[in-house]
């Protein structure tokens, strides 16, 4: 048996067969795999975003807590993200500087200042939060936490904010910061 493989292998090529074999593996697999892929690829978009969603948000607190200036000023209020429930907000969420040291953010009004409106990937949207309005503030130099709405009404020691996909609102992440700025992804 030995001496027949070896003698058919002489010249180091492959059979037909072999090929036509690995073939229709790879074609098989391809066939199983692939009416997952788009599914796959929402749901990395949907996890992706709520990073950078977190990152963002400890982005507002880093600033805060390194007293960077916007401005040539170092904003008395901190550094926050705005969100809304508003369709208009629904994709996207603001960094801002309080200023006017309110904590909340007023959108069109000049106090406080507009550092980046953030846009989550395509296909993701904000599908709830805590309340209509949520600013997550961080006020330096301990950083102190703030949670509140477009009021200024105190949201509680705990905010969640719920993002999915726009065309499957079960598949959702949901985002938690607590008075004590920890921000983690459930």
């Amino acid at each position: 048996m030995r001496l027949i493989f070896s003698i058919s292998r002489k010249n180091g090529g492959f059979s037909l067969t072999e090929l036509l074999v690995v073939i229709a593996v790879v074609g098989i697999l391809a066939a199983i795999i692939f009416p997952y892929y788009g599914s796959i690829r929402k749901q990395l978009s949907l996890q992706r975003s709520a990073n950078k969603l977190v990152q963002d948000i400890r982005r507002a607190q880093g600033m805060a807590l390194s007293a960077e200036e916007v401005g040539g000023e170092i904003p008395e209020g901190g550094y926050g993200i705005y969100l809304e429930k508003k369709p208009s907000l629904q994709k996207s969420y603001i960094l801002f500087a309080d200023k006017n040291f309110d904590h909340i953010y007023t959108p069109g009004v000049g106090a406080e200042e507009r550092i980046e409106e953030i846009s989550f990937e395509e296909g993701v949207k904000i599908k709830d939060l805590s309340a209509n309005h949520i600013n997550i503030i961080f006020q330096p130099p301990e950083p102190g936490t703030y949670l509140k709405d477009n009021d200024g009404n105190d949201l509680g020691p705990l905010v969640t904010i719920e993002i999915c996909l726009i065309d499957d609102e079960l598949k959702n992440k949901t985002i938690k910061i607590n008075k004590a700025g920890l921000i983690y992804i459930e």
